[in-house]
């Protein structure tokens, strides 16, 4: 199980990164051409070697871990 503490820390480091929603650009599926990247509010992230799929698992974790976070607490606040 994973403790409240631990929940927080997650919690803390998804709400410290640049703020979403993310999305991958990746050359070849959503552009002919340049480098694919993750575009964010802030500046563009390169990642060097990923896969399509690894641009949009780090472009969806923005959003999905604050989701599940919440999710989380609200099962864990619910009544049974």
């Amino acid at each position: 199980m994973i403790s409240d503490n631990e929940l927080l820390a997650i919690r803390e480091r998804a709400e410290k990164a640049t703020k979403g929603p993310w999305k991958a650009f990746v050359e070849g599926r959503d552009m002919e051409c340049g480098s694919s990247f993750i575009q964010t509010q802030g500046k563009d992230i390169e990642v060097i070697g990923a896969t399509e799929a690894d641009f949009d698992f780090i472009a969806h974790a923005r959003q999905d871990i604050l989701n599940l976070l919440d999710e989380i607490e609200k099962l864990r606040s619910a009544k049974f």
